[in-house]
């Protein structure tokens, strides 16, 4: 296979290709690679299939660069992988499918993707595997519950530092948070409400199902009568006020004229 990049170390299986100011990945490995970092470099793209010879990776750290999506397909051969660090890049969307090839994910960290706004519902299909989630410290107000219902193995979510918007969409997601919380780890007092104004700042475990009553009200058919029958009776009133003031306003006008005629 390849010998040790340059630019990299390389110690046994760990090739170390961090803080070396590269912007793109260096075009081969050792095949043996177990361990690589791209940390801390200006790496803007990751070609196709880049990962598929190493059927040794297991831990992959990518953080601080400047990535903002990745290849379809990159994972296909990287079977053995575990542990992959995205934080501190310039994702916006976490597509669906995105890690579908690395089943064996047991770690992941998307933390710190300022521009986060969105996790599509199958963004983590195939990581049954998955034990730890970070997501905290992006610009994530929401996220499907269906993203996270299928990682039957997750005991580890971060989700503090978002600009969460606790409306009657977020009350879903905290069933299931305060379900899990016995056995997930979670940075609950992190996790915070940024909306609607009357929950800012309140931790999200802290909301309870009276937090989110007003969400159940609903009008049964005697309410809807009473409604259409009190609009009924202020239309009446309304127009009998009307008639009403009409007749008073004609008789103060005859009267003045009245008056008027007398003088003269």
């Amino acid at each position: 296979g390849a010998g040790c990049p340059v630019l990299c170390t390389c110690r046994g299986q760990a090739v170390d290709c961090s803080g070396q100011r590269l912007f793109s990945v260096p075009p081969e490995l050792p095949l043996d690679t177990g361990n690589l970092s791209l940390a801390h470099n200006r790496i803007a793209s990751i070609p196709p299939g880049y990962l598929a010879c190493y059927g040794q990776l297991r831990a992959l750290d990518l953080r601080n660069n400047s990535l903002a999506a990745l290849p379809a397909g990159l994972f296909v051969g990287a079977r053995r992988l575990a542990h992959l660090d995205l934080s501190y890049n310039n994702f916006s969307l976490v597509p669906a499918d995105m890690f579908l090839e690395a089943s064996g994910l047991l770690r992941l960290d998307l933390s710190h993707n300022p521009g986060l706004r969105r996790v599509h519902p199958d963004a983590f299909r195939g990581l049954g595997q998955l034990r730890e989630l970070d997501l905290s410290y992006g610009g994530l107000s929401a996220i499907s519950l269906d993203a996270l219902e299928g990682l039957p193995g997750l005991v580890g979510l971060r989700l503090g530092g978002n600009p969460w918007v606790c409306g009657c969409a977020m009350e879903p997601l905290l069933k299931w948070l305060r379900g899990r919380i016995q056995r997930c780890s979670s940075d609950s007092q992190l996790a915070e409400c940024r909306a609607p104004p009357e929950v800012a700042g309140a931790p999200l475990l802290s909301l309870t199902e009276e937090s989110f009553q007003a969400c159940h009200l609903t009008l049964t058919l005697d309410d809807y009568l009473f409604i259409a029958f009190v609009g009924f009776v202020v239309s009446i009133a309304s127009v009998a006020t009307n008639f009403l003031l009409g007749i008073t306003a004609n008789c103060c006008h005859r009267w003045s004229k009245a008056s008027e005629d007398e003088d003269v």
